[in-house]
């Protein structure tokens, strides 16, 4: 028997949702170049985390605060929030809740 804990299971589309949302708001939030994700976005083991503040069979709601690069690392604030919901196959945003100044 082993004494690592469980992981749970992410769906496939859980996965895709998370990176579809990601990448909308990298796209839409100037690129890679001037904006960078909460570190929860690139969390795919566990399906977005934090991030992920709804999955039901309508979809997958995720919520999140974006920077300039290296805004955590060296302490500054966000500058950017976006709330986005995302199909329940995980292939498109259906709905842009919020993108914009921290609320």
């Amino acid at each position: 028997m082993s004494s690592l804990p469980a992981l749970a299971q992410v769906s496939a589309a859980n996965v895709r949702a998370l990176n579809v949302a990601r990448n909308w708001a990298v796209n839409n939030n100037g690129g890679l170049s001037v904006y960078r994700p909460a570190a929860c976005m690139f969390n795919t083991g566990d399906g977005g985390g934090s991030c992920l503040i709804k999955k039901d069979n309508s979809g997958f709601r995720f919520k999140f605060l974006g920077g300039g690069p290296g805004w955590v690392e060296l302490g500054k604030s966000p500058t950017t929030e976006t709330e986005l919901e995302v199909s329940a196959d995980g292939r498109q945003v259906t709905q842009v809740i919020y993108n914009g100044s921290p609320r």
